[in-house]
Formats: C-alpha cells, sequence, structure tokens
C-alpha cells in the first residue's frame, strides 16, 4: 500500500468560487480507477504547536501497489486537473509512504 499525501497552499488571491472549484477537482480524482481510497480536506481547526495547519487542502490517496501510484501521474483525469488548476497553486509538498 501507497499514502500520496499532497498538501496544497493556493494564492492569497484565490476566490471562494475558485476554493469551491479547486475542491470539486480534488474530488474528481476519485474516477481514477487505481485509487484505492480518496480525502480531500481542509485543516482541522487544531491548535498545537506540531501541527501545521497553514495549509489551503490536503488531499490523500492510498494505491495499492508503486505502479499504480505511477498509472495515476499520467493519468489523463490528473493531468486535467493539474492544467486546470496548477495556476492556483502557490506552494505544494508531496509526501509519499510506503
Amino acid at each position: 500500500m501507497i499514502a500520496h499525501h499532497v498538501l496544497f497552499w493556493l494564492k492569497a488571491d484565490t476566490t471562494e468560487d475558485q476554493k469551491k472549484a479547486f475542491r470539486n477537482g480534488l474530488q474528481s480524482l476519485e474516477s481514477i480507477e487505481v485509487i484505492k481510497s480518496l480525502h480531500a480536506g481542509v485543516p482541522a481547526p487544531i491548535e498545537r504547536a506540531v501541527v501545521d495547519t497553514t495549509y489551503t487542502f490536503s488531499l490523500v490517496l492510498f494505491f495499492e501497489d508503486l505502479a499504480a501510484h505511477d498509472v495515476y501521474q499520467v493519468h489523463p483525469v490528473h493531468k486535467a486537473f493539474l492544467d486546470e488548476f496548477r495556476v492556483l497553486f502557490e506552494k505544494v509538498v508531496i509526501y509519499d509512504a510506503i
């Protein structure tokens, strides 16, 4: 199993409508057949020194194996998401774990 965790910081001038479209775009990734599980969310209201709540959206995907992860990376739905929404990214950080 591989966990693919992506944190997105959107640009400060991103509108609420753009944020809503972005979240819908994240959810659209669920149609990619190699994804076992998907969670898209925003920072939880937890105030602890070790908790980073500075990001705008979090995406956690689970894949069966590295081959499935590699299929996802070049999948047309994933590429379409990037093409549409990368203009909104200020920063992206990815953590992959096996």
